[in-house]
């Protein structure tokens, strides 16, 4: 099942809130390269071309539908196609911006040491990572995942995307490489509109897995069985929204 931008963006103004916030933090007036790794359909790339200029900044994403919606966003725009586990960049670079994309490689810390190779002297790694996997969004599709007709679908191997290493673990593997290292923890608290619009958020991301064991003929009943558990978890305030919780880890390494 591939990813999907137009699930993807809409709730593109969320989304792209955290790649606005990790910017902010990126201690660089000017440049002369940058790659947005994991793009999606381009819309944290508009945000660094807007900093620094369409001529310094590319994009690159594993998903071809994702790389297909950037390049149309952004028609003056490279974007590539290529697989973040082994991809270099032709030249040093003094921007790595990634935002929500190394919490699906569990050996990102292994890539981080060889993307801090990459940058040039007082070149930023930047990172943005969901760290929600406690938020009841998650743990629910595991509970919807054992308890229906598919529960087959999901016996011998683990959907669950592995969960993220302490703050302490980053700091410890990217000091002794960084001038400048910051980790912060960031929680939004979305105003929904309703159960269905956090069922359709994680569409567009972490049901995906979830979705593609489940057999199409039973995806339906899974994402009712699912919803009805989201309703349960997130109850309604006051004007009949919901708010859904989201920690996301942030990090922003400026090489020595």
């Amino acid at each position: 099942m591939p990813w999907s931008p137009s699930q993807y963006v809409k709730f593109e103004d969320e989304r792209t809130r955290p790649a606005r916030d990790l910017l902010a933090q990126v201690p660089l007036d000017s440049l002369d390269r940058a790659v947005d790794l994991g793009c999606g359909p381009g819309n944290s790339t508009e945000l660094l071309i807007e900093r620094f200029g369409a001529a310094q900044v590319s994009g690159l994403d594993s998903d071809a539908n994702m790389v297909e919606a950037a390049r149309k966003r952004l028609p003056g725009t490279t974007f590539t196609q290529a697989d973040l586990a082994t991809w270099k960049p032709g030249a040093p670079q003094d921007l790595l911006f990634a935002n929500a994309v190394f919490q699906w490689l569990p050996e990102h810390l292994d890539i981080f040491d060889r993307l801090m190779d990459e940058l040039s002297p007082g070149g930023v790694l930047a990172v943005q990572m969901p760290d929600n996997l406690d938020e009841p969004s998650h743990l629910l599709m595991e509970e919807s995942a054992h308890a229906g007709p598919w529960r087959s679908a999901f016996e011998g191997r683990s959907t669950r995307r592995a969960a993220l290493p302490s703050p302490s673990v980053y700091y410890d593997r990217l000091v002794a490489r960084s001038s400048r290292l910051d980790i912060w923890h960031t929680i939004y608290n979305h105003p929904m509109n309703g159960a269905g619009a956090i069922v359709e958020w994680v569409k567009g991301t972490g049901l995906m897995p979830y979705l593609q064991r489940v057999p199409p003929q039973q995806r339906d009943d899974f994402v009712e069985d699912y919803t009805a558990r989201i309703a349960r978890a997130y109850p309604a305030l006051s004007d009949g929204k919901v708010l859904f919780r989201f920690p996301r880890l942030f990090m922003v390494a400026v090489k020595t």
